[in-house]
């Protein structure tokens, strides 16, 4: 049933209750601007609720109860005002019936000087909204029509004092030629300035307008009132940055990563960057340049869970050996380094449900092995969104935080140097593997003893927990989804490989130009010359730091893979790794290519030469033969006779030994074979396979 102060709608008419007294109510209509109370029966309220034509609604008053007034302003001295007139008639019953409330209200007018129209009106507003005194406040809020237009016949504002002119009422067509080059020249990612708007505003205007004076035309306050009045303020900032800028930097955060994932290993983030430092060499005798720093973070816990570092650009091979890392036990790790540890200070050993990356490591079909033979989820990011893989991005500030103070060779983000400045360059102290053994200490530290203010903690985490990584993670082992699997450190290694095309031919399986063959391989057949057709779509996976051998899956989509050793063929890249062979390669392309030049000018300088030759013959060659056609021909073979007799006496003039030198002796490294012949190789070289 209804109470004081509820709000009821009967038909199209809304009722605030007043009093309530025995089986009648008081209540009165609060959209009508000349309603009074009015009496009604709890008989006729329960049919109208019986009907349901009566219902109650929401007070569309109720937010005045909750507006502080700050004392001394024009709106509180206006509510207590109106108050203080109307105090002394609500104390009296009377004043909700007809009868009554005119004399009341008659008497009140007369006491206080004030019309019984105004009492009326201070009354009816205090009922309508919720008789309460901040029901009395005057709204403010309706005041000057605020976002709405105004239209007028003459220029609104005030008038100009300095500023020659009157200026012009912005109709129309000059909105239309505001919102023209607003669009045009504003509402975009090229910075230009209001300023410079409204100067392509006034190209167009004064084409459009000749006859108006230069002083009169419209001003940029107005070009920037219509701005602001038209585009929202959301809209003004999306459409002023750019797109990719406000995805990542501007744009409301809304969400958290924590809450996205179930538990530890649920979800991995990688990512890459080039650390701020310059390195030296092993032998520190020069400067080697910035490392490659790879950091794979745990959303759930923020635990680092593996890295790598070292020298190879950012790509697929050099993300897998992070990822192989942060899959595997890091004991070993750690104490080549000279950091001995447990496996309970680094326990982020197994499979992740999810990788979450950037398009580019991550992207294609070489990590569908992963995903089809350990069920791994590969998610990859927009581009240009590093916000969303955020935890990882500020590791790379947070770790190199640890270094950077103190150590020499830092990047300081400028190579300008001032007179007797140096170069951050030549300041390069520290090696491979001292850096490495720092980010290492570093991420040890930040494992186990970091403390996250900023991590928003579930409902159901202890608050005697202090928020470390290695806290969250065993708190989240023991209490929520473990989503680590543990897998085979050898299965896991040829899975995480980078996969390369391989291709079948007489010299073995061929891939990045280096032939292999293993004795599976021998035994099916592939490799037989017996004209039939090979098999093709064969895939090998192999080890950028040793070329010595592959790994080639026979079928597609199984795990079985055979061992392939390089032949003699390409002996030349044995005990090298793959960069070394891609190295090798490319000098060997560069040689040719540059070979291939001389080559084509050798060619042309023969062609043109057995050109010249060809014309030479032919123009000395007779045009008729001392004897016929068929003599011709019977005497070829005492012509080739005679020419070749001649051959012979000028071959041997020519190589007649000189009489005036001594005679020479040969000399024999291994002794004088008894029979004067050479070993033969015969046998060696032509055996058949065993």
């Amino acid at each position: 049933m209804l109470r004081i102060n509820d709000v009821a709608q009967v038909g199209e008419e809304r009722y605030r209750v007043l009093t309530i007294s025995g089986s009648f109510f008081t209540w009165i209509n609060i959209d009508s601007a000349k309603a009074f109370p009015e009496m009604v029966t709890l008989a006729n309220i329960e049919q109208w609720a019986f009907d349901e034509s009566l219902k109650r609604v929401e007070d569309p008053f109720s937010y005045l109860a909750s507006i502080v007034v700050q004392q001394g302003t024009k709106a509180q001295k206006i509510r207590d005002n109106r108050y203080q007139l109307i105090a002394p008639l609500l104390v009296n019953e009377d004043i909700y019936y007809r009868n009554g409330r005119g004399p009341l209200v008659q008497t009140r007018s007369e006491q206080t000087s004030t019309p019984r129209k105004t009492l009326y009106r201070h009354l009816r507003q205090y009922w309508q909204r919720g008789s309460i005194p901040n029901a009395l406040l005057p709204d403010y809020s309706k005041s000057g029509a605020k976002g709405q237009k105004k239209n007028s016949s003459k220029k609104l504002g005030r008038p100009r004092k300095t500023s020659p002119g009157t200026g012009t009422t912005v109709d129309s067509a000059i909105e239309r030629m505001f919102r023209i080059v607003i669009d045009r020249h504003y509402v975009n990612d090229k910075g230009h300035t209001m300023p410079y708007v409204h100067r392509r505003f006034t190209d167009m205007f004064e084409t459009a307008n000749p006859e108006v004076r230069q002083e009169d035309y419209p001003t940029v306050v107005q070009l920037r009132y219509f701005y602001e009045r038209e585009y929202k303020k959301a809209d003004r900032i999306r459409l002023r940055a750019n797109r990719i800028s406000y995805q990542k930097d501007i744009r409301p955060l809304t969400g958290t990563a924590t809450a996205g994932v179930l538990g530890p290993g649920s979800r991995y983030e990688i990512d890459a960057t080039i650390a701020d430092i310059y390195l030296l060499s092993a032998d520190r005798q020069s400067v080697i340049g910035r490392p490659t720093l790879y950091v794979v973070v745990d959303v759930f816990s923020r635990m680092v869970a593996g890295f790598y570092v070292g020298l190879e650009n950012p790509s697929y091979v050099t993300a897998m050996s992070a990822l192989t890392t942060s899959m595997s036990d890091k004991t070993q790790l750690c104490g080549r380094y000279g950091l001995e540890i447990i496996a309970d200070q680094w326990p982020t050993v197994g499979i992740p449900d999810a990788i979450l990356a950037d398009r580019g490591e991550l992207l294609g079909h070489q990590i569908e092995s992963l995903e089809k033979a350990f069920g791994v989820r590969i998610e990859n990011t927009p581009p240009y969104r590093g916000d969303a893989k955020g935890i990882v991005e500020r590791y790379f500030r947070t770790l190199q935080a640890e270094f950077k103070p103190f150590a020499p060779g830092v990047v300081t983000g400028t190579r300008v140097r001032k007179r007797g400045g140096k170069d951050y360059r030549l300041d390069a102290t520290l090696t491979l593997d001292d850096f490495t053994r720092i980010m290492l200490a570093s991420i040890l530290h930040r494992n186990q003893y970091a403390v996250l203010p900023k991590y928003d903690r579930d409902a159901d985490m202890p608050n005697d927990m202090a928020l470390t990584p290695l806290n969250i993670w065993n708190w989240g082992i023991q209490n929520r989804t473990g989503r680590l699997r543990t897998a085979s450190e050898e299965a896991l290694r040829i899975a995480l490989l980078p996969r390369q095309k391989a291709y079948l031919s007489d010299l073995g399986v061929s891939c990045f130009g280096a032939y292999y063959t293993s004795k599976e391989l021998l035994a099916s057949g592939w490799l037989h010359r017996n004209g039939e057709r090979r098999v093709t779509n064969l895939y090998a996976a192999y080890d950028p730091a040793v070329a010595d051998n592959i790994y080639l899956f026979p079928e597609d989509g199984s795990s079985e893979y055979w061992v392939c050793s390089l032949t003699d063929r390409s002996r030349q890249y044995r005990d090298k790794s793959m960069w070394e062979l891609w190295a090798s390669q490319e000098q060997q392309r560069q040689a040719a290519s540059t070979a291939k030049v001389a080559e084509t000018t050798s060619k042309r300088n023969l062609e043109n030469l057995i050109s010249q030759t060809i014309k030479d013959a032919e123009r000395s060659r007779p045009t008729v033969f001392k004897q016929s056609k068929a003599e011709t021909v019977r005497g070829i073979r005492d012509s080739r006779k005679q020419e070749r007799d001649a051959q012979r006496i000028e071959q041997t003039k020519a190589r007649q030994p000189d009489k005036t030198k001594p005679k020479s002796e040969v000399t024999y490294l291994q002794g004088k074979p008894d029979d004067g012949a050479f070993p033969d190789f015969i046998d060696e070289l032509f055996g058949d396979d065993e």
